[in-house]
């Protein structure tokens, strides 16, 4: 859009010439006087005249480099800060709104781990204080989530704890059994890496062909390779079968604890928390097994593992 500015500065411009040029031609004739004058005049003013001329010189240098200044800086307009079109604007603002909603999304998912994992921490802390204190384990409450509110509902990872737990003495750390319900995904299809699937099934077959050492280091193996994996829980169940194997009652049964608080809802939460109420008799919890057994009925009714529970409770002789 043409400047409107421009012909009132052009204006200025050639007013200013014009200016310059009348006081250059006052000029001239001062530098010549004293060449007319006569001898006496001349010699009387001619300190006087000369000095005049070089003051109107040097004024009128002024005014000249002041014009160049100004002819030269005229010209291409200035461009807004940024640089470039409107829509490569767009496109950069675009962009950058994608990378930071990304990201956000990638802190939710991490803060929901550490969400997840505090409260299974808390539950955990809450067991052994109840359990050194010589209280009653069964009336452990619901374990508050960490930070407030209600736990992330993600799969593969904790959930808000809820019933009552079971406890496991000598020395087996135990969490409040975490509430079955949405707070994991429950028969979802999750998408799993190729090699994902593949390492999870060579530990698999190590624990069936009875290779108890080689598919506990596999398990572990595939936890840390895979953190946060859909199979964590199996992994984990998984490493309990391999402990138990191997006549580490403790640690498989914590390893079935882990399996089931960190999916409650998932198709191996049955298998873990019977078993793991199983090997609480082993370990002289009698109370402790027949309350974890009775969760697996009231929770999975009707599930092949809730009947096993119901016929190893009559085994036991629980009430």
């Amino acid at each position: 859009m043409p400047d409107r500015r421009m012909p009132l500065k052009c204006a200025s411009l050639t007013r200013r010439w014009r200016q310059l040029a009348l006081r250059l031609a006052l000029v001239a004739p001062l530098a010549l006087a004293p060449l007319a004058a006569p001898a006496p005049l001349a010699a009387q003013d001619q300190q006087e005249t000369l000095a005049d001329v070089r003051q109107q010189l040097t004024l009128l240098y002024g005014e000249v480099q002041g014009l160049k200044r100004e002819l030269s800086t005229t010209g291409a307009p200035t461009q807004m800060s940024g640089g470039g079109s409107q829509l490569e604007r767009l496109n950069a603002i675009e962009a950058e709104l994608r990378r930071l909603t990304g990201k956000t999304e990638e802190l939710e998912h991490r803060i929901d781990r550490v969400v997840t994992d505090g409260t299974n921490r808390i539950g955990d802390l809450e067991f052994r204080l109840v359990e050194l204190e010589g209280g009653d384990l069964s009336q452990l409450g619901e374990t508050t989530t960490l930070g407030g509110g209600t736990a992330p509902a993600t799969s593969g990872a904790g959930a808000e704890t809820g019933a009552p737990a079971s406890g496991t003495g000598s020395g087996v750390s135990q969490t409040t059994l975490p509430a079955t319900g949405d707070t994991a995904s429950g028969g979802a299809d999750p998408q799993l890496a190729v090699s994902e699937e593949a390492d999870f099934q060579s530990a698999s077959d190590l624990l069936e062909n009875g290779d108890y050492s080689a598919a506990l280091s596999a398990f572990e193996t595939f936890k840390a390779s895979y953190p946060g994996s859909p199979l964590t829980p199996e992994a984990d169940l998984g490493r309990g079968r391999a402990l138990e194997g191997q006549g580490d009652i403790k640690s498989a049964a914590r390893a079935y604890l882990d399996a089931f608080s960190a999916a409650p809802s998932e198709d191996s939460a049955p298998e873990s928390l019977y078993r793991l109420g199983l090997l609480l008799g082993q370990l002289g919890q009698q109370n402790e097994s027949c309350v974890t057994l009775s969760e697996v009925s009231n929770r999975f009714p009707g599930d092949p593992w809730a009947t096993e529970a119901g016929t190893a409770r009559q085994q036991q002789g629980c009430s």
